[in-house]
């Protein structure tokens, strides 16, 4: 029987059995220019069932939901709500007939505290009409408390790494008196732990009859949860069904278009093995570095024609590794590409050096998303293409045609903007534009993260043709299969240090997850004789007195006049 994780369950026994359909479309249209995203689609999700949205990026998936949630509104077609004809106008329309949005890029506003962002537009007030940031601070205290998230609340939500804004995105979700729930890839920047308590926030709404519609490209997770399931392909429903009974083989298949015998001798992804690294000399060294509370003496060495792994949990370092290799982070210590030093700091000199960085998130930090396919791909090789201070356009277009070809983008044309694109594509793009540099080192954060199994596989394949054209790869990834399977070697952080490496036979999962565990356990026999007392505190100094209470912040100031 299909199954996952250890969280695995029997889909199909949610008390849902037939309960009414609370949100559907029927025969649902919407087309953009060139492009028809969705064509007759079909789709209900139930009371108190978990019911999964599949298929690759362009499937129509992220349309669907935004015609769902109000952000676009169908062409034709009937969207029907507790079985009434309905047409939301706006999100904030959808929002009030009790429908919340958990999106894979987390959908809030940064500047803002965690809490204004988890109670943004039902502030609790007081008698004289202010807000209450007493009362605000301590609920949502208590929200996170409740899914394991332990964070200053008055904290601007942009200082919170991807996986603790995701989870505040959850809390928000949760204290919403919601009676569907959309979770669009929420998974994507979770760790272990997290992952295991949005599992239970999912059960305990299906107990509370709420319709769940959870979108994600990790089927292990869908076998954990989910009741029912629909697939998109091509902007169409191949398949509504109960998930119990599915074959994992099947499913994979239907959201490939493929036949099964074909995915059976295929596979689902394309990393070929090791590569011919052997007797090089190192691309890439980084020495000792370092940033305060971040980093501390990270070094590690990546070979032409090799795919080095950067392993551990989030928060461990291995982003602010990357950045701090490609000049994103001034950091202290050393890099050097194929042996000539690199200027710290600047993001400029390691581009000059031949170090290109595929950010981990892709809409904040890479993509733009106004802009055209060509203009993003072009972007940062704009230098190179110019003749006498004109940019050329022959050539322009040339590098484009290359890469959108070689990558498989899918676009109506390099002239649409990269924002009207999937996920996996505007990934894609993205990728286009640090290859156009000809790199000598490429950093890749997470370059699979929300994509799906066909897009996943293209981009594994392309890491592999990578790494055998002579090109250094960093690759950093959560998904645990993807980092074994990819790399020739892993370098183990913990805590913003180097704990372990693993090369040969010893790149396992068991051996990975083992470094990590052993690490934890060197700290906690290192740190438990001070756990209590600063490193500068004397032996048998009495307990510091509690903190201060933090100031106003900014906007609690501006809130009071």
């Amino acid at each position: 029987m299909p199954g996952g994780g250890p969280a695995a369950r029997t889909p199909g026994a949610s008390p849902a059995g037939r309960a009414a359909e609370v949100l559907a479309v029927h025969s649902l249209t919407k087309s953009f220019p060139g492009v028809l995203a969705l064509d007759g689609v079909d789709f209900a999700v139930r009371a108190g069932e978990v019911h999964a949205l599949v298929g690759e990026n362009g499937a129509g998936k992220s349309t669907l939901i935004k015609v769902l949630t109000g952000v676009h509104q169908p062409d034709s077609g009937e969207l029907r709500h507790h079985g009434r004809p309905v047409r939301f106008q706006t999100p904030l329309h959808a929002q009030h007939a009790g429908i919340s949005t958990i999106y894979q890029e987390v959908n809030l506003i940064p500047l803002m505290s965690v809490a204004r962002n988890l109670f943004l537009g039902r502030e609790p007030r007081t008698r004289l009409g202010l807000i209450d940031f007493g009362r605000m601070h301590r609920e949502a205290e208590a929200a996170l408390a409740d899914l394991g998230v332990r964070v200053d609340v008055r904290r601007p939500l942009r200082e919170l790494g991807v996986g603790a804004q995701q989870m505040v995105a959850l809390a928000r979700a949760r204290s919403v008196d919601a009676r569907v729930v959309i979770m669009d890839e929420p998974t994507s920047s979770l760790e272990p732990r997290e992952v295991a308590t949005l599992f239970g926030v999912i059960r305990a709404l299906r107990e509370r009859g709420v319709a769940v519609v959870y979108v994600s490209h990790r089927l292990d997770e869908l076998y954990a949860v989910c009741d029912a399931v629909t697939v998109l392909r091509d902007g169409r429903s191949v398949h509504t069904g109960q998930l119990a009974g599915l074959d994992r083989l099947r499913l994979i298949s239907l959201m490939l278009g493929r036949e099964m015998g074909e995915v059976r001798r295929e596979g689902v992804t394309r990393f070929s093995g090791t590569h011919d690294a052997a007797g090089s000399e190192p691309v890439l060294t980084a020495q000792e570095l370092t940033i305060s509370r971040r980093l501390h003496g990270v070094s590690l060495s990546v070979r032409p024609g090799e795919v080095v792994g950067l392993g551990g949990l989030l928060g461990s370092g291995r982003s602010e590794t990357a950045k701090a290799i490609a000049g994103a982070l001034p950091a202290g210590g050393r890099v050097t590409v194929a042996g000539l030093p690199v200027r710290t700091g600047s993001t400029a000199a390691a581009l000059r050096a031949g170090i290109s960085l595929l950010p981990e998130d892709r809409k904040a930090e890479g993509i733009l998303p106004g802009l055209s396919v060509r203009e993003n791909i072009a972007l940062a090789a704009l230098p190179g293409l110019t003749r006498f201070g004109l940019v050329s356009r022959p050539r322009v277009d040339r590098v484009v045609d290359t890469f959108v070809r070689r990558l498989n983008i899918k676009a109506s044309g390099p002239d649409q903007k990269v924002g009207e694109l999937s996920g996996g594509n505007q990934q894609k793009v993205l990728l286009a534009r640090w290859l156009a540099m000809h790199p000598k080192v490429l950093l890749l954060d997470e370059p699979t993260r929300g994509i799906d199994i066909g897009a996943k596989a293209e981009v594994q394949r392309l890491i592999d043709e990578l790494a055998e054209d002579g090109l250094g790869v960093l690759l950093i990834s959560s998904d645990v299969e993807e980092l074994i399977e990819g790399s020739d070697r892993v370098v183990v952080l913990k805590d913003g240090a180097v704990v372990g490496e693993l090369t040969g036979d010893d790149v396992t999962e068991d051996d990975l997850m083992r470094a990590i565990a052993e690490a934890a356990e060197d700290r906690r026999a290192r740190d438990a004789p001070v756990s209590r007392r600063s490193p500068a505190e004397p032996e048998g100094a009495p307990p510091r007195a509690p903190a201060e209470p933090a100031p106003p912040s900014a906007e609690e100031a501006a809130d009071h006049g």
